[in-house]
C-alpha cells in the first residue's frame, strides 16, 4: 500500500493497494493498482429502502479501498464463491477499479462490468471478475460494480403506491445508472477517459445491459456495449409486476395498504421471502422470473427487444453473443429456471398463446425440422438454449445492426472434462476466458483431463477482441485470427473455438423454424 494510491473522488479520498503481475511467456510483470469497495451511492437502507440511488454522503479523510465492499443479500449457495471475507448487507453499493501503470498520461478506455446471477446471486467481487489480466494490457479501466438483487433490486411495489410515490421501480437498473454517473465523473482521476465507456455483462449482466441501451437515463453514459448471454426478452410488464408484488406481500404478510411496514423488516428476511418466490415462479409458470427488469414507462418505457427491433436503441456498437450449450448447466442444477422438458416448453408456449392470443406461434412439428440432427433427449434443451438465449440475441442484432455497428458471436469452446460431462460451452462458460482468470482454486475440473494451453490461447484471442473492441469499436483478435465482421446482410457470426471461424448464416436453420415474431411474455 502506498500514499499514490489516494486518489480524489467527487465524494473524498480513497486509498487503494499496489501488485504485480506474474510474466508470463508472453506478457512481462504488470503494475496493478486496485481500488475496492469504492461507494458509488449512500447505503439504500431505511428511507432509502426501494429508493432510488442517493449520492453518497461525503468524507474527508482517505477511505479504505483495499478490501470489497458487502454484496447485496441473496442465498448462500456452496459453490458460489463470492470473494474472500465478503459478507452480505443491504448497504452493498460499491464498485471496484484496476488500472495498469504506463508510461502514457492518456486517458484509457473504461469496461465497466455488471455480473449476472439471475438477478438474485452474484457480486462484482466474486474472483471469476478480477479485473487484473484484462487491465494488464495497459489499454483499459476496468470497473465492476455491484447492485440491488432480488426484491430489494426489482420488486415492483409502485401499483400500490400511486399517490404518495414513496417506493420507485428498478432499483438495480436505477443502481447501475448511478454507477455509470460516478465514473463519468471520477474515473478520470483514475487514468479512465470518461469519453469512452463500454458498458459489458453476462446473463442477467446481459439483461441489464441490453436493457440500459432502451432507456433514456442511460443516453451518453456508455459508448459501446457487450452482452454476453442477455435473456433480453425476459422483461415483464407492470401487470405481471404487480402479481409478484402481491404473492410477496402474502408471504411476507404486510398489507398493500400498510407499505411502510416493509421498511422496518431486517434486510434478511426480505431476502428470504424473495428468494422463495424466486424458486417457485418458474415451477409454475415456467421460463418466467420473479425478479427482472420492468416496462414500468417510466425508467423503462418499452419492451427492450421491441425498441431494438424499432430501431430505437440508443446507437452505440455492440458486440453480442452466446454460448453453443447455454441450457446444459441448467439441466446439470436441476433448475426449472430454463424449461428444458418438453411438457415444460409446451406448457410455456400455451401461457405465451394466452397473454398474446394474436401472435402467430410457430408449431411444435416446424419447430422439430430444425432439431432433427440432435438426439431425442437434447432436443428439449436445445429448444430452451434458442428460445432463451440465442434467438433473443439474433433478433436483437437484426434489429440493431440497422444503425449501429453489431458484431455477433457464438463460443462454442469446451474443454475435454465439460463435454464429458455433456456440459459442454454452457451458460457462463467463456467468463474465465474474458476476464482470464482459468482456475479458480484446487476444486476447479476445467482442465482435470487437459485442454489448459488451448485455453490460455483462447482467452488471449478473446481479451485481445473485447478489449480492441473497447478501444476502437473493433474487435480485432491477435496476428493471423480472421477480422471479425460486422454482422449484416450475410449475418456473420464469429465462432470462438479452438480456433477462430467465421461464418455466414450461422442460425438460418433455427431463425426459419422460430420465425420473426418475438416470443417472449408479457
Amino acid at each position: 500500500m502506498s500514499d499514490d494510491t489516494v486518489v480524489m473522488t467527487d465524494s473524498g479520498p480513497v486509498r487503494g493497494s499496489v501488485t504485480h503481475t506474474e510474466p508470463t511467456d508472453t506478457e512481462p510483470t504488470a503494475t496493478i493498482r486496485s481500488w475496492k469497495g469504492v461507494r458509488y451511492a449512500a447505503p439504500p437502507v431505511g428511507d432509502l429502502r426501494w429508493r432510488a440511488p442517493q449520492p453518497p454522503t461525503p468524507w474527508t479523510e482517505p477511505a479504505d479501498a483495499t478490501r470489497f465492499g458487502a454484496a447485496a443479500p441473496q442465498p448462500t449457495l456452496p459453490f458460489f464463491d463470492l470473494g474472500d471475507g465478503v459478507t452480505l448487507d443491504e448497504d452493498c453499493l460499491f464498485l471496484n477499479i484496476w488500472a495498469a501503470d504506463t508510461d502514457t498520461d492518456t486517458p484509457r478506455p473504461v469496461m465497466v462490468w455488471v455480473h449476472g446471477g439471475a438477478y438474485v446471486l452474484g457480486a462484482a467481487s466474486q474472483p471469476m471478475y478480477d479485473g487484473t489480466s484484462l487491465a494488464a494490457s495497459g489499454e483499459v479501466i476496468v470497473v465492476t460494480v455491484n447492485y440491488r438483487l432480488g426484491a430489494l433490486g426489482f420488486l415492483d411495489l409502485t401499483s400500490f403506491d400511486a399517490a404518495d410515490h414513496r417506493f420507485e421501480s428498478n432499483l438495480a437498473l436505477r443502481d447501475v445508472i448511478a454507477a455509470l454517473r460516478w465514473v463519468r465523473e471520477n474515473i478520470a482521476a483514475f487514468g479512465g477517459d470518461p469519453g469512452q465507456v463500454t458498458l459489458f455483462g453476462e446473463s442477467a449482466g446481459g439483461g441489464m445491459v441490453t436493457t440500459l441501451m432502451t432507456v433514456p437515463a442511460a443516453e451518453g453514459l456508455f459508448h459501446r456495449a457487450i452482452a454476453q448471454s442477455s435473456p433480453a426478452t425476459s422483461v415483464y410488464d407492470s401487470t405481471r409486476a404487480r402479481g409478484i408484488a402481491e404473492k410477496f406481500l402474502e408471504n411476507i404478510e404486510v398489507s398493500p395498504d400498510a407499505l411502510t411496514d416493509l421498511l422496518s423488516i431486517p434486510a434478511d428476511r426480505i431476502a428470504q421471502v424473495g428468494n422463495a418466490l424466486f424458486d417457485a415462479t418458474p415451477k409454475s409458470s415456467p421460463g418466467t422470473l420473479a425478479f427482472a427488469p420492468v416496462v414500468d414507462r417510466d425508467l423503462v418505457p418499452d419492451y427492450p427487444v421491441t425498441a431494438f427491433r424499432d430501431h430505437r436503441a440508443h446507437p452505440v456498437p455492440l458486440m453480442i453473443g452466446t454460448n453453443k450449450d447455454e441450457a446444459a448447466l441448467f439441466r446439470l442444477m436441476r433448475s426449472p429456471l430454463i424449461p428444458i422438458t418438453r411438457d415444460s416448453i409446451r406448457s410455456m408456449f400455451a401461457q405465451i398463446a394466452r397473454e398474446r392470443p394474436d401472435l402467430p406461434l410457430p408449431t411444435e412439428e416446424v419447430v422439430l425440422e430444425a432439431y432433427a440432427d440432435v438426439r431425442a433427449k437434447g432436443r428439449g434443451e436445445a429448444m430452451a438454449r434458442d428460445i432463451g438465449f440465442r434467438m433473443p440475441t439474433v433478433w436483437l442484432a437484426d434489429g440493431h445492426s440497422q444503425i449501429a455497428p453489431v458484431f455477433l458471436y457464438r463460443f462454442d469452446w469446451a474443454t475435454t472434462i465439460l463435454r464429458l460431462f455433456r456440459i459442454g460451452a454452457t451458460h457462463a462458460t467463456e467468463l474465465p476466458y474474458v476476464f482470464g482468470t482459468l482456475t479458480s482454486g484446487w476444486k476447479d475440473i476445467t482442465f482435470k483431463l487437459g485442454g489448459r494451453a488451448t485455453g490460455e490461447a483462447v482467452s488471449r484471442r478473446m481479451q485481445r477482441r473485447w478489449i480492441g473492441f473497447a478501444v476502437s469499436g473493433t474487435p480485432d483478435g491477435l496476428d493471423g485470427d480472421p477480422a471479425w465482421p460486422s454482422y449484416g446482410d450475410d449475418r456473420a457470426t464469429l465462432v470462438i473455438d479452438s480456433t477462430d471461424d467465421v461464418v455466414v448464416d450461422l442460425d438460418r436453420a433455427i431463425r426459419s423454424a422460430w420465425g420473426d415474431e418475438v416470443l417472449s411474455f408479457t
